[in-house]
């Protein structure tokens, strides 16, 4: 049968029994009260399992590298992979939105594949222009991709995950970690043994299926994953098919352990995006704009080591070759116009001109009337590699207990990225159709036509982290890490877009935790990290000269580093009850971002934009969970109050509905940070009615939220939203289980997310009227049926 072998969350050990005695009590003869004496008793106390968290990318929760979770000065979040499989999603940030207080998803793309995960403000963005705060590891490697940061959740086959740790105030982690770290461990033949196949199907043409399988020979083992899904998707023109592939195969012998892991991935989406809200109001699956592709492919490799070199040293290292490929299709409305003689085309006015590949002016083919559109296509070609190496000793300080840590880290990327605008004409259904006539270099000081790039990154990091035990009771970390990072930009159609960026930053840490009671620990810390501008946001920062964001970059003037100034504290607990276990958290944190970075709207021309330091911002909060665990019945409840804000006066250009004259808002010190909603809670329940038989449910509520581009909070926010899901299996014996699901039981219309758009662009088809609602939203997914049948060997 198959099995995970051992605690999926994190490393988890135990200590030897020890005999407690307990106080002395009277004792009375029964029925009349008369002392008899005084009684002593003993009982045998088995000290709780000690959950073991990794501290730097190159360690896992299994690693004598890691630590007591109970020693790290920050919030510990770890999702394991009972916790994943409850969901029943194959995505994997469904399961962080579940599980973890401060995360929140949302369907920017318009597709579930493609989501943005947005932690205590910062944000995971699969979405080319999202500046980007999170860093995203996979068995140690960044996969923040090279151009600009995204991380595309797709690739990541859910089923070969044995847990996810939310990493915060911990500069080990190296660039983009402003907000903290997400931290994925991959299963190996060690941990999983047995074999699992699965198939589910149900709404929106969903079908999918996944097979794993691992077995260990003595000191070698093996372990492989595929997953497969195709879904229509509830909307027009989003229909996605997913096929990925893990494997890892290992040798390990008297404490030193090898693996050589590998992966692959083939994703197609059909991206339908935000969308107009009277559309939406007339359909609920209605499209502003099609084509809106994605196709992702990737394929990697990474060699890691571990070697316990003597009793208290233990050396580990990794080496990652990492392929990765994307190409995009998005239509949208464009600034080729006829000119002032309508047998001629122009960019932006009616007199100048717009000019093909050839360099001469386009004469117009088009038919009068006609809404002329482009097709946005990219290329991005990245190829990633680079090694890690880290030494870990256990050797006593002054007698007391101490762990150090110190480690290095070398990242090189070569990125190729093209872009090319296709004329055509859009149909009544939004869709373009294309004319086969491309645009070259056109419009002042808007320019639009084809980018050919080439990038290269290199990043390096030099980390020592260091806890050391002042008492059993007491412990405090310190330690930091110094980060370069060398962006070169080499322009492949002129020179506009060459430069060379180089950005240095030593970032410390410094914490503590105490242990109250046995049940109870006090952690807090500081600490600072820091991110460099990516070559997208580098290839597109001159406010004089806008491009579309992603797609056409101008030009390459020089951007600040951004920088997180950290603090948090807080109280967990666990205590054993009659019940069950009882497990809890609360704490509180605030970052402060110096030099953010802020993708601004062009003034000039709407769907255009640029990159732009933006001063200081920050996100402060609350967070609160508590979880009761018993071998019948798990319940868990959350809260989050994030608050993120802009701190200075700033005049920036916006399609907001409320811009001046000139397309520009005044930002004030205190306005809300758009996209990020204010309250969350979470809860849910897992419930064995008998041995075989198991139901449970979860709920989501968000709180009211500022449309995106709203940076100066004047227009109405996004409705808070409720959603309501329910699961159930059932175990016909020791091999066949059948389980279904239903999401958003109840059915509620809602958006995730909205930002606005140019209303006269395109009439409402549907109507034969212009659009009066500047707003656009992306529609959260209708209720929906899943079933599907688990074997397990």
């Amino acid at each position: 049968m198959g099995m995970v072998v051992g605690n999926e969350a994190a490393f988890a050990q135990s200590g030897p029994e020890r005999i407690e005695t307990l106080p002395p009590v009277e004792v009375t003869a029964p029925g009349n009260g008369v002392k008899r004496g005084r009684s002593e008793a003993t009982r045998v106390v088995r000290p709780r399992p000690r959950v073991y968290i990794a501290t730097t990318p190159a360690s896992s929760p299994e690693s004598s590298s890691a630590i007591d979770a109970d020693k790290v000065p920050a919030s510990v979040n770890v999702v394991d992979t009972r916790q994943i499989e409850r969901t029943g999603s194959p995505n994997i940030t469904d399961a962080l939105q579940q599980s973890v207080p401060s995360v929140n998803v949302s369907d920017i793309a318009g597709n579930p594949f493609q989501p943005n995960l947005e932690f205590r403000g910062f944000v995971a963005s699969p979405v080319s222009g999202t500046p980007q705060g999170l860093a995203v590891y996979q068995n140690g490697v960044r996969i923040n991709e090279a151009f600009g940061d995204v991380v595309n959740w797709d690739l990541i086959p859910t089923a070969a995950i044995k847990s996810v740790t939310v990493i915060t105030n911990n500069p080990a982690f190296g660039l983009n970690a402003l907000g903290g770290a997400v931290d994925i461990q991959m299963k190996d033949g060690f941990n999983y043994h047995g074999a699992e196949l699965s198939l589910m199907g149900g709404s929106f043409g969903r079908i999918q299926g996944s097979a794993q399988w691992g077995k260990q020979i003595d000191n070698y083992a093996v372990y492989g994953a595929l997953e497969g899904i195709h879904d229509d998707g509830f909307r027009n023109f989003s229909q996605s098919d997913v096929r990925r592939f893990y494997g890892d195969v290992a040798y390990r012998h008297d404490g030193n352990e090898f693996h050589l892991n590998m992966g692959v991935a083939d994703n197609k989406f059909g991206a339908a995006a935000a969308v107009p809200a009277e559309l939406l109001q007339q359909y609920w699956g209605a499209t502003y704009t099609t084509p809106q592709t994605s196709h992702n492919q990737v394929g990697y490799f990474n060699l890691t080591g571990k070697v316990e070199a003597t009793p208290t040293w233990t050396i580990e290292g990794s080496a990652h070759l990492r392929f990765f490929k994307q190409d995009t299709q998005d239509g949208n409305p464009t600034g080729t116009q006829p000119c002032a003689d309508p047998t001629m085309l122009c960019f932006g006015d009616d007199s100048t001109p717009a000019y093909g590949l050839n360099g001469a002016q386009l004469s117009n083919p088009f038919p009068s009337g006609a809404f002329l559109g482009e097709n946005d296509r990219t290329s991005t070609r990245s190829t990633t590699a680079g090694f890690s190496l880290q030494a870990t000793n256990d050797d006593k300080l002054f007698g007391h207990n101490n762990h150090f840590t110190i480690g290095t880290s070398l990242d090189t990327s070569v990125t190729w990225f093209n872009a090319s605008a296709e004329l055509g004409t859009f149909s009544p259904n939004y869709a373009l159709n294309g004319s086969g006539i491309f645009l070259g270099p056109s419009g002042s000081p808007v320019t639009d036509g084809p980018v050919s790039l080439r990038t290269t990154n290199q990043y390096f990091g030099i980390y020592a982290l260091d806890t050391f035990d002042i008492t059993d009771r007491f412990s405090i970390t310190g330690g930091g890490r110094f980060n370069t990072a060398n962006v070169t930009l080499e322009d492949q159609l002129g020179t506009a877009l060459n430069g060379i960026h180089n950005y240095d930053r030593f970032n410390p840490v410094i914490g503590g935790t105490y242990k109250i009671t046995r049940d109870l620990t006090f952690y807090a810390g500081y600490s600072e990290a820091n991110r460099a501008p990516t070559p997208l946001e580098l290839s597109c920062a001159d406010p004089a000269n806008p491009c579309t964001i992603a797609t056409f970059l101008v030009s390459d003037p020089d951007l600040k580093q951004v920088v997180s100034h950290t603090i948090e504290a807080g109280l967990r607990g666990t205590r054993d009850l009659n019940i069950g276990t009882l497990s809890w958290k609360l704490g509180g944190f605030r970052a402060k971002n110096t030099d953010d970075i802020l993708a601004i709207a062009s003034p000039v021309l709407q769907g255009f934009g640029y990159f732009q330091n933006v001063g200081a911002t920050r996100r402060q909060g609350i967070e609160a969970e508590v979880n009761l665990k018993s071998s019948a019945l798990q319940v868990y409840a959350s809260y989050a109050f994030i608050d993120a804000r802009f701190l200075n006066s700033l005049t920036v250009g916006s399609n907001s509905p409320f811009a001046d004259a000139n397309g520009n808002i005044q930002i004030s010190p205190g306005n809300q940070i758009p996209g990020v909603p204010r309250h969350r809670v979470k809860a849910g329940f897992d419930y064995a009615v008998t041995d075989a038989f198991k139901v449970g449910g979860d709920a989501l509520w968000v709180s009211s939220q500022y449309f995106y581009g709203d940076d100066s909070n004047q227009f109405p926010k996004l409705p808070s939203y409720a959603v309501f899901n329910a699961h159930a299996s059932y175990q016909i014996n020791k091999t066949y289980q059948v389980f279904g699901r239903v999401d958003n039981i109840f059915d509620n219309r809602y958006s995730t997310s909205g930002t606005f758009f140019e209303t006269d662009a395109l009439p409402n088809f549907n109507t034969g009227q212009a659009f009066s609602d500047p707003r656009t939203l992306n529609p959260a997914r209708p209720r929906a049926f899943y079933a599907g049948m688990k074997a397990t060997f």
